[in-house]
């Protein structure tokens, strides 16, 4: 499990009972036991794959955790269906249920980054019983909406979320995929936000000024190897607000976590993403909420501050018991 080797680590790919194709690397500590070793799930974000885990794998494995990453729908080797309303947070968490099932796994504890955060906590709330603890980084919990806005209404009161009216366009996807270079330069410098452009015009003028990139070259050729192979997928995430708010309503989702869940919130301190005043706000919703701030890391914590995030979260955990599979917490 060498994080410059992305063939060093356990790749597999599996047919799910959802109907798609995942692929996911999923690396198990010696001596595996399924009844005795806790299962760690992670979740990345945009735009990333398995490969945004390579730092936290390898010791989580070794602190005798099995661990499973996939490439979401959309990314690296997992189906890339076309149509937007195949990424829905509902159709995402179902098959992350089923990726579970596949592998054998009744519960699990969950970490997600970005929008993997986004998804990992909505899958405490359509499957609260598949969870035995959450961990989110970058962006915090937010609530199902009772009422519906569309995004255009949201940028307008918070123009800091204007890129993702962009994303939302069609257009947007040659865009990126014309200009692939420049929009990963501006990706991976940080501290900045994950977007500070709202068009591709702007992504000259965003590159001015930006700080050394979190990727080595090596890295940086297999993000771009790995994302050239179409951006349509992962922008589709940003074409399914109406979708998700019609799908959270018909189930009547509950705006708090399950009660008795373990939350881990890791942020960044120059990261625009998670705020002091965004994190109060979400703690209302959430009853076992702790939160680490990673002073002067931006938003790409699991490389910028990734022996920090590696060791917070298997403390975190272990204080809360859930090193065993069969944790009762």
């Amino acid at each position: 499990m060498d994080p410059t080797r992305p063939e060093s680590f356990n790749h597999r790919i599996e047919r799910l009972s959802t109907g798609r194709t995942y692929h996911f690397v999923d690396q198990l500590p010696s001596g595996y036991d399924p009844n005795l070793n806790a299962t760690i799930l992670c979740v990345h974000g945009f735009p990333d794959f398995w490969y945004g885990w390579r730092h936290q794998i390898g010791p989580w494995v070794r602190e005798g955790y099995r661990v499973v990453v996939p490439d979401m729908l959309g990314y690296g080797g997992t189906d890339k269906p076309w149509a937007a309303d195949e990424y829905t947070t509902k159709k995402l968490c179902g098959d992350l249920a089923a990726l579970l099932e596949a592998i054998g796994i009744k519960q699990a504890i969950l970490a997600g980054h970005d929008w993997g955060s986004h998804i990992a906590s909505r899958f405490a709330l359509w499957y609260p019983n598949h969870l035995v603890a959450l961990v989110i980084l970058s962006v915090p919990y937010i609530p199902p909406s009772p009422v519906y806005l569309p995004i255009e209404e949201v940028a307008k009161r918070a123009p800091n979320l204007g890129y993702q009216v962009y994303f939302s366009e069609q257009k947007s996807t040659k865009d990126i995929e014309s200009n692939m270079k420049k929009f990963l330069d501006i990706m991976f410098h940080p501290p900045r936000s994950p977007m500070s452009f709202t068009k591709v015009g702007a992504l000259e003028a965003a590159l001015k000024g930006l700080p050394s990139s979190i990727l080595s070259p090596k890295e940086y050729q297999y993000y771009y190897d790995t994302l050239s192979r179409g951006m349509n997928g992962p922008l589709n995430y940003y074409r399914t607000f109406k979708q998700r708010h019609e799908e959270e309503l018909a189930a009547g989702l509950p705006s708090n976590l399950r009660s008795d869940l373990p939350v881990l919130f890791l942020w960044g301190t120059r990261d625009p993403t998670a705020t002091p005043a965004i994190i109060r706000k979400s703690a209302k919703f959430v009853p076992r909420l702790q939160d680490i701030a990673l002073e002067d890391r931006g938003h790409w914590v699991m490389v910028e501050a990734k022996d920090e995030v590696t060791s917070h979260i298997i403390k975190w955990l272990k204080n809360i018991g859930s090193h065993s599979a069969k944790a009762k917490l």
